[in-house]
């Protein structure tokens, strides 16, 4: 006789309860995966993931912390954020974020008494986040001076020769400005053989990150009578009270760039002279 629970089926057997519901699909929470958090709308790409939770960092920078799992949503669709897909064995030579093949560890070389001057910090880690792989490569240190005023006062403690060798990258190298009048005047000196001095443009080095990067059109025009990095913090709406502002407003800029493609090429090329440049020293 049929008693009706062939055509029921069994409801002890395992999952009966999830009969009818659409499964919520597993994202491994690789770096790049852009994911919105259903609970608050942030969206971001992930860019690390560490201790079961994720970091996501939105198109202005910020970066926030939530643990894996559900929540989250891809296109509109909800999704649980797994652990980032093993990293099988490269086939292929990774790539450095200033573009060249990265070396094997094993290359890496003890300094060189050669070395590139940059006029602030702020220069001095936009190097060192984009070419701080091809420079420990090659054994190079970038050194700050505050200032290419500073310059001739260095060349004199500490003097350049062939087996010194001194590339300097100078902000607003450009006809008729102050750096370019200090720029020729250095280069006329006893030291010019053994030193190079490039530079780009841009009034300030942090115009050398792409505005695309920052998710903004163009930088800031600033009026005369402003200190040009509290006028571009208080246009784009980030605070600029005093010295720490400006220190967290770069933090958010240099954390917008990933590589060499968000830097303008009239910085690129000008790095990659440099470093060829000291580079071939008599070491």
């Amino acid at each position: 006789m049929d008693d009706g629970f062939d055509r029921c089926g069994d409801v002890l057997a395992a999952g009966w309860r999830d009969t009818g519901r659409k499964a919520v699909p597993t994202v491994p929470a690789d770096a790049g995966t852009v994911v919105e958090v259903a609970g608050d709308g942030f969206c971001g790409a992930v860019t690390r993931v560490q201790s079961g939770t994720v970091e996501l960092e939105d198109r202005r920078g910020a970066r926030r912390l939530f643990p894996l799992g559900g929540g989250f949503l891809i296109d509109g669709r909800a999704v649980v954020l797994g652990p980032p897909t093993p990293r099988a064995e490269a086939r292929t030579p990774a790539r450095t974020a200033s573009g060249s093949f990265a070396a094997p560890e094993s290359r890496a070389r003890v300094a060189r008494a050669s070395r590139i001057l940059v006029e602030g910090r702020h220069d001095a880690e936009l190097v060192e986040k984009v070419w701080g792989d091809d420079l420990r490569v090659e054994g190079v240190v970038v050194e700050y001076l505050q200032g290419v005023d500073l310059l001739d006062d260095l060349l004199q403690s500490e003097p350049p020769g062939p087996s010194r060798r001194y590339g300097v990258l100078v902000d607003h190298l450009v006809p008729g400005s102050k750096e370019s009048r200090i720029a020729e005047a250095v280069e006329r000196g006893p030291h010019g053989a053994h030193l190079r001095i490039v530079g780009h443009p841009h009034i300030d080095v942090w115009q050398c990150v792409r505005p695309e990067a920052l998710g903004i059109a163009a930088w800031p025009q600033v009026p005369r009578g402003i200190e040009w990095k509290v006028g571009v913090s208080r246009a784009l709406g980030w605070p600029a009270r005093d010295q720490a502002d400006i220190a967290r407003t770069w933090q958010r800029i240099l954390g917008s760039v990933r590589s060499y493609r968000d830097l303008d090429p009239a910085l690129l090329g000008r790095v990659e002279e440099l470093i060829d440049f000291v580079a071939a020293d008599a070491d």
